[in-house]
């Protein structure tokens, strides 16, 4: 009965997409082993296949809670696995494939987000298998949800934060050599306010580099830019996009425009939306609703391929991971 129900589910979803842009709609699983899920991360591997890495157990900070991977060839996706575990709740995979082809995984543990330890998995043969884990250093979480920028350097800057009882914040962690060694950056944060801002995501802006944020009591999406590849930071300001204290992400398209998915809402995770921006993310133009009815649709991860399509996926209302693919010549 689940099987059909989700089926039926993905179908109704299916006919109700309408935008032109969107090629396909599915979930990345049926039956799942676990009773909840949340944050995936996508990555291209050299082959062209997708993979899309979560977090899932009985819920969300409890005890079993693993790292969960799974790959999509070009037909079909795989049954999800686990790719990590640790003696705490595991949280927040990333997923980044780098130039040579290795592919990294980055993920959190512990109780709650004040006490996570970073580590990171590496994989040299496009996902098949896996390096045993390290840890990464103390006070070195890596990239906190979003996935890395890649300077032509070859220096990754990885967007993080802390989440304390009375401020939130972001940095950068940056390393060069592919998460064996790190540096920070200045903190960024908002002006004058309790609680703050967290989980970056950061995109190439005319010359800059920009960062957009989840926001916490202020009810918007925020940005902050800098101007020495990531080392220092101006203060992060509101834009006039809303959100209801819950993840984003942006990526940089081949055609030059940024694309942005979040939630338009002050309140609410949900509608998912998508906007664009041809000015370097100064002003925002919001194109396709993905997900219009109540529920909760959240946490977006979004690439480009090597095609050139887009790839979304998100959370489906914590019982499912949704995948939706796009043709950015028709947004």
């Amino acid at each position: 009965m689940k099987k059909l129900l989700s089926v039926f589910l993905l179908f109704v979803s299916s006919i109700c997409a309408t935008h032109p842009s969107i090629i396909l709609e599915e979930f990345i699983f049926i039956n799942p082993p676990f009773a909840a899920c949340h944050a995936s991360t996508l990555t291209e591997a050299q082959k062209g296949e997708i993979l899309c890495s979560w977090f899932a157990g009985t819920e969300e900070g409890a005890e079993d809670v693993k790292i969960w991977i799974a790959r999509k060839n070009k037909k079909e996706w795989s049954l999800p696995v686990v790719v990590a575990e640790e003696e705490r709740p595991c949280w927040n995979p990333v997923l980044y494939t780098m130039p040579a082809g290795d592919i990294l995984l980055f993920y959190k543990a512990g109780a709650h987000p004040q006490v996570w330890s970073g580590f990171v998995k590496r994989s040299l043969d496009g996902g098949n298998t896996w390096l045993n884990s390290f840890d990464l250093p103390a006070g070195v979480i890596g990239p906190v949800k979003n996935r890395p920028l890649l300077l032509d350097s070859g220096v990754l800057l990885c967007g993080s934060s802390t989440e304390s009882w009375r401020r939130w914040g972001c940095w950068i962690d940056i390393t060069s050599d592919s998460g064996v060694t790190w540096r920070k950056s200045s903190p960024i944060n908002i002006d004058t306010q309790l609680f703050g801002i967290i989980q970056p995501a950061l995109v190439f802006s005319k010359g800059k580099i920009r960062l957009l944020a989840r926001s916490h009591q202020i009810g918007y999406i925020c940005t902050a830019e800098s101007s020495d590849n990531g080392l220092t930071w101006g203060l992060a300001s509101p834009t006039n996009l809303p959100n209801p204290n819950s993840a984003i992400d942006a990526i940089n398209l081949a055609d030059g425009r940024i694309l942005l998915v979040y939630n338009h809402s002050k309140e609410n995770r949900y509608p998912l939306n998508i906007a664009l921006s041809s000015n370097g993310g100064k002003t925002w133009d919001m194109r396709l609703i993905l997900e219009t009815e109540s529920g909760e649709f959240s946490y977006p991860c979004v690439i480009q391929t090597k095609d050139k399509l887009i790839h979304i996926s998100y959370t489906w209302n914590r019982k499912n991971i949704k995948h939706v693919v796009l043709d950015p010549t028709l947004l």
